[in-house]
């Protein structure tokens, strides 16, 4: 048999070397934790010590009669401890290792605060008043002495190490030490004092520091704008300037640096939005130039929306007049900043709708067009109106609708009416109207595989094939929104809209809204379901029945309720009798001296209500309101006197036999009753256009002119039509023209005298 071989190997020189080194690095190790051990130990019972000390001597001493009752009830509960111990079950070897240790009984563990020393059963007999002296008292300690160390002296025995003690001076030679130390203190300052400059020098020294801050913002900014997709970076450095802290020219600097900032984002910005990257498109490796448009991409969306957070900030600041811990801006100067701060976003939300953040710039300024500060209401508004104007396909429209609707309805409708008239801003009524080109033209229709066989060879199949592929292409490439997109956004934002209307309808009849609520119902009353006519018919002709309307509201309730019978309203067989008759009642009502806005209402009613509907117009109703209109030309302005006489005109032109009005001649029975209400049974018939004759002395020329053309008969042809700047202009346009400013013919005073002579000498002739 033979003998197995050792298959373990003796190790190597070098792997012994290396065992033993790791060897010798475990027991220094070992040593070196046992010693750190050992010093913890020690500081550890030092610190006790030290405790101990410090307790006794913090310790009133105790008055004999009380140590001697507190003594012996101490002794009495030991005894009743010891005796309550059960010595019998103790081994003798365990009772004489308790005496030997209580026998040993260490400094640290005794209770220092007695006088009675530890071997107390052994001086039984000791004295009242020696343990009383034995009590540890208070002593001024002397303080330690410390040495200062000198120079060695070395002679032939070697080197003597040399010593002092330090001085201790009194508490006296303190005082005067640290005196003559602070007086050294203001010696040094007082030899170096800073100089103190002039309001000039400030203001010099003001200005260049401002100068110094402008090169640096334009410096960074001609570097981005050069070289965007390099320089991305030094946004970043450019955004840390909104944080200037230098009081004297931080607010002027930050204001700088956001107008800076916007315009470098509308210079910079793609014109489609960036998508953040999926995990696979992370880690998928692509080209330096992809990956440098990536970086570019994600640099400049992060600092977009730190800047957007920033420009936030600082109008919550403003919104809750809270200082900053820096206190480098005032409260008053916060202000400008944040007008500026919403200067940015509106201009951002009218250049970037297409951009990321679009949705969170409508959330922050749609809530600034309700603002106290009538500035920041008009910024935020003027920007919603040309958004609205740019919007041709309504998904950016619809966004900002949606914030309105929840606006409102989370104030519980107690906003500004700017807010609402927003809405009348929408470009739904011009789309639906104007056809856009794209939409006439027919859609071409590709052949289908039968009628090729039919009517074409092989090879010309072949050339139609790829001429229909390349004409698909082309139709995808011009991605143009179809009717059906903006017809489906658009009856969204109107059911939106008509629901906040009919809420406020429904719910604060007494708002200051219902004005902008009846103009804005008035304006999209041809896109209202035809199933809700008669409600809100009844509803409108409530609320002026009510008589808590002022006049321009009961205005607009009428203008509404011919607005929805004008559009499809004309299937229904409604006659509303009631309207006509409340705007015949109130048209005196219109203020004589000053202008405003009810003219206009009341001719944009005048042209709906008797121009738009002719054919259910009666000859006595049209009569009637061509004389009491006559009326009103003579006592209100002249620009009010011109759009009133246009829409004579016009009305006299629609219903020919109103010429009778002319004629001095009575048509029919009955004398004409001016203050009746009712336009049918007033018998217009039986009156004249005598103030046709008072107008053709008016002070305004185009007064004259019309009154002439009236009295003529409102011919369109010959001698006494009018001129096509004024005939073919309605009465509405004519009266805007004439109630801008400077527009109006105001006489000089001293031509009003001969005048009136002329007028009366004819008169008497």
């Amino acid at each position: 048999m033979k003998p197995r071989k050792n298959k373990k190997r003796v190790p190597s020189f070098r792997k012994l070397l290396k065992t033993s080194k790791v060897k010798l690095d475990n027991k220094l190790k070992n040593k070196q934790f046992k010693q750190q051990s050992i010093a913890k130990k020690y500081r550890k019972e030092q610190r006790k010590l030290r405790q101990a000390v410090k307790d006794v001597t913090s310790r009133t001493p105790v008055p004999l009669e009380e140590y001697k009752k507190k003594h012996a009830a101490e002794i009495k509960e030991e005894e009743e401890e010891e005796e309550a111990l059960p010595l019998d079950m103790m081994d003798e070897d365990d009772l004489k290792l308790m005496e030997d240790l209580a026998q040993k009984a260490s400094f640290v563990t005794r209770d220092l605060s007695s006088s009675e020393p530890v071997h107390a059963k052994k001086r039984k007999q000791e004295s009242v008043i020696d343990r009383y002296e034995k009590m540890p008292r208070r002593m001024q300690t002397e303080p330690e002495k410390e040495l200062i160390h000198l120079l060695p002296i070395k002679d032939k025995s070697g080197i003597i190490p040399q010593t002092m003690e330090k001085p201790v001076l009194s508490v006296a030679q303190n005082e005067e030490e640290e005196d003559t130390e602070e007086m050294e203190v203001v010696e040094a300052h007082s030899e170096d004092p800073q100089p103190v400059l002039t309001a000039e020098e400030l203001l010099i020294q003001r200005r260049k520091k401002l100068q110094e801050k402008k090169i640096h913002i334009a410096a960074l900014a001609a570097a981005i704008l050069s070289d965007p997709e390099n320089n991305i970076k030094k946004l970043k450095e450019l955004r840390a300037m909104l944080m200037e802290q230098d009081p004297n020219v931080a607010v002027i600097v930050r204001k700088l640096v956001m107008i800076s900032l916007m315009e470098i984002f509308k210079d910079i910005t793609p014109s489609y939005k960036i998508r953040p990257l999926t995990e696979t498109e992370k880690h998928t490796k692509v080209r330096k130039e992809t990956q440098k448009l990536r970086e570019f991409e994600e640099g400049l969306v992060s600092q977009y929306k730190f800047y957007l957070e920033n420009l936030e900030q600082t109008i919550k600041d403003w919104k809750q007049r809270k200082l900053k811990k820096s206190n480098v801006i005032s409260l008053k100067a916060y202000k400008g900043l944040a007008e500026i701060a919403v200067k940015c976003l509106c201009e951002l939300l009218v250049v970037l709708p297409h951009f990321n953040f679009h949705n969170n710039i409508i959330v922050l300024v749609v809530p600034l067009m309700n603002d106290a500060s009538k500035l920041i209401s008009e910024m935020c508004c003027e920007a919603v109106k040309k958004l609205f104007k740019q919007d041709k396909l309504g998904s950016v429209s619809l966004g900002v609708v949606k914030v309105i609707s929840g606006l409102v309805k989370s104030r519980n409708y107690d906003v500004r009416p700017e807010v609402l008239k927003i809405f009348l801003h929408l470009r739904i009524k011009e789309v639906e109207v104007k056809k856009d080109t794209e939409d006439i033209t027919a859609k071409k229709k590709f052949m289908s595989c039968k009628e090729k066989r039919k009517n074409l060879s092989r090879m010309q199949r072949k050339w139609k094939k790829a001429e229909e592929k390349l004409e698909r292409e082309l139709l995808e490439a011009e991605a143009s929104e179809s009717k059906e997109k903006k017809l489906k956004m658009h009856t969204e934002i109107l059911n939106i809209v008509f629901l906040t209307y009919f809420r406020i309808l429904k719910k604060v009849q007494k708002s200051p809204l219902l004005p902008t609520v009846l103009e804005g119902l008035a304006k999209f009353a041809h896109l209202i379901n035809i199933e809700f006519f008669d409600d809100l018919l009844v509803v409108l002709h409530s609320l002026i029945a009510s008589g808590d309307l002022n006049y321009r509201e009961s205005l607009h309730c009428v203008l509404t309720a011919f607005h929805i019978l004008s559009g499809q309203g004309d299937v229904l067989n409604i006659d509303p009798l009631k309207f006509y008759t409340h705007l015949y009642r109130t048209l005196f009502r219109l203020h004589a001296g000053a202008t405003n806005d009810d003219v206009m209402i009341v001719l944009q009613c005048l042209d709906v209500m008797l121009t738009k509907r002719r054919k259910q117009v009666s000859q006595q109703r049209a009569l009637a309101f061509i004389k009491r209109l006559s009326t009103l030309a003579l006592h209100v302005l002249p620009n009010s006197s011109v759009g009133i006489l246009a829409t004579n005109r016009i009305l006299m032109q629609t219903f020919p036999k109103t010429d009778l009005l002319l004629d001095n001649e009575a048509q029919g029975s009955g004398l004409y009753l001016p203050e009746l209400d009712e336009p049918e049974c007033c018998n217009a018939q039986n009156t004249a256009l005598w103030e046709l004759h008072a107008l053709r002395r008016h002070y305004h020329p185009t007064v004259q002119k019309f009154a002439d053309h009236l009295i003529a008969g409102a011919p369109a042809e010959g001698s006494e039509a009018l001129k096509p700047d004024l005939s073919r202009r309605s009465g509405t346009e004519l009266f805007e023209t004439y109630s801008m400013k400077g527009m109006t013919f105001n006489p000089p005073v001293a031509s009003l005298t001969p005048r009136k002579k002329v007028c009366t000498g004819a008169d008497s002739s």
